[in-house]
């Protein structure tokens, strides 16, 4: 029968392909892998408690364990969330593991997001691997904010109020929009809406994210740093079954450090806050941590943005912050489009790039996580001043001021970084490493002492891409198009400044031997067009 199946099949050869890969064994790619091993505690918690939670909005009289809400009026949701958490089991075990576990899935994407990003694995031919993970951040979103509404409490009645504002605030559409989320019902309709996307499409949309990544990785293969004898055939790693063993032990960590916080840690304790009320606001309650940017975006518009159009009121202090940060997310998911334009880079690249090595990158980098983080440090700017008694309106406005200035001095001190790692990693390499030994020669002369560079760091040291300006050419017809010509800007901007590593007769004369680094960066440098118009 095994026979059978693997001639219909090839099974056992697809296994034996699997056992003889290789995959590189770098700190860097945990956060993956913690972000997949967050995602399954957080569907198997999820599982347990669908079996206790009710989605119903129907009016009840709570009669539960909880002395401090017997006899309040509240919605079925909630008084099954309260008798969920006190008189099932391990349900409130459950339901902070569940808590934990997809905040923890959510700051894990975001980190191998940025891992991905400052190696330079986004590059062809892993676009699509780059799309996919913003889609589970995106959808991870989704699911905790639609999550955070389903208890019904007085915390999630704020949220629901604060969505309802801006969705109406939206021109022409807003007020449809609003119905269709509600479902005509304000604020009841909103579980009747959001517990289907949370319990079923929205992990379905996760899953099947997750083994596209899976499969194109077995495709395209795994991208690793550089080194000797790395190259896209040569995979320096452990063997996938070893690796797959320590994934194994990676979830068993993981899933015992949420535990722990999940026995230990208070978090969203619904019965503190009673149901939920249009008429009562909580007072320090505040967006979900991962969603506070968009709260800190509408903080930082000036007063006063409104104005009167066709007998309407038109609210741009509302659609700005969010187009503003629709308009964040959705240049951050083009850019490696953006950069492989800029750059006319057509080759594949399966070896990672040391972020020093690209200098304006790492600093394009760091400016977006300036622009981030400062709308996400005004999401709680109410609470940063009461406890550090300052004045909230002085601290928007540094807040605001930061906003614009903050990421271009962060592109610049950090390129200028960047730029500083590279030219010290040239003398290192030319010179060695500084003893601080002072030797006098029989002559008089002081020198200091340097110690040599082995080979395998002097590799490390000079083995990158170097890449040059686009030039910039005529078409066909002998015309110079706009295009072309801000393309050639941004090619050269994109690349001033640039540290040139040892040449090869520089490194053979300190003893390096005859194999020469910068073989693949030329080969690379080769598939490139110099020219503009090629697309």
């Amino acid at each position: 029968m095994t026979r059978w199946l693997d001639e219909r099949t090839s099974l056992t050869r697809g296994l034996e392909s699997l056992r003889k890969r290789v995959v590189p064994d770098h700190w860097s790619l945990l956060f993956g892998q913690i972000a997949v091993a967050s995602f399954v505690i957080c569907s198997l918690s999820g599982v347990f408690l669908m079996f206790f939670y009710d989605p119903s909005t129907t009016p009840v009289v709570y009669d539960g364990a909880y002395e401090g809400l017997r006899g309040v009026e509240m919605s079925r949701a909630l008084e099954s969330t309260v008798h969920l958490s006190f008189e099932v089991r391990g349900g409130l075990l459950m339901r902070q593991l569940h808590h934990w576990s997809a905040s923890v899935m959510i700051a894990a994407v975001m980190l191998h997001l940025l891992r991905i990003f400052f190696t330079g694995a986004f590059r062809k031919p892993r676009e699509l691997t780059w799309l996919l993970w913003f889609g589970i951040l995106l959808v991870g979103m989704g699911a905790g904010l639609t999550g955070h509404i389903l208890p019904d409490d007085a915390l999630s009645g704020t949220s629901l109020m604060v969505m309802d504002g801006l969705l109406k605030g939206i021109p022409i559409i807003g007020t449809w929009l609003s119905a269709l989320v509600f479902q005509g019902r304000f604020p009841t309709g909103a579980v009747d809406t959001f517990y289907p996307l949370h319990v079923l499409i929205m992990p379905a949309m996760i899953v099947v994210f997750l083994l596209v990544i899976g499969l194109l990785n077995l495709r395209q293969g795994p991208a690793q740093f550089r080194g000797p004898g790395r190259t896209e055939h040569n995979v320096v790693g452990r063997p996938f079954m070893v690796a797959l063993v320590k994934s194994g032990g990676l979830f068993c960590i993981v899933f015992g450090v949420l535990t722990l916080m999940a026995a230990t840690t208070q978090v969203n304790p619904v019965w503190t806050y009673g149901p939920a009320d249009p008429s009562v606001a909580s007072a320090g309650g505040g967006a979900l941590w991962y969603l506070a940017f968009l709260d800190g975006a509408q903080r930082l518009v000036p007063p006063g943005w409104e104005f009167v159009f066709l007998d309407s009121t038109w609210t741009p202090a509302i659609v700005v912050p969010l187009a503003v940060g629709g308009l964040f997310f959705l240049t951050a998911m083009i850019y490696p489009f953006i950069e492989r334009w800029i750059v006319g880079d057509n080759a594949e690249h399966h070896l990672l790039t040391r972020p020093r090595n690209a200098p304006t990158r790492t600093g394009i980098g760091v400016a977006g996580i300036v622009f981030y983080g400062v709308m996400w440090i005004a999401g709680g700017s109410d609470t940063i001043a009461l406890h550090f008694s300052l004045g909230n309106e002085a601290l928007i406005h540094t807040l605001q001021v930061a906003f614009f200035l903050g990421p271009v001095l962060g592109f610049i001190l950090t390129k200028r970084i960047c730029l500083g790692l590279q030219r010290k990693d040239r003398e290192i390499v030319l010179h060695g490493f500084e003893t601080g030994r002072i030797v006098r020669s029989p002559e008089g002369e002081y020198t200091e002492v340097h110690r040599p560079v082995d080979a395998y760091t002097r590799w490390r040291l000079i083995d990158y891409e170097t890449f040059e300006p686009l030039t910039l050419r005529p078409d066909e017809q002998g015309r110079i198009r706009f295009r072309d010509r801000l393309r050639v800007r941004l090619s050269r901007w994109f690349f001033e400044d640039r540290i040139v590593p040892p040449q090869p007769d520089e490194v053979a004369a300190l003893g390096s031997g005859s194999s020469d680094p910068h073989e693949a960066g030329r080969d690379q440098a080769a598939e490139r067009s110099p020219t503009v118009d090629d697309s």
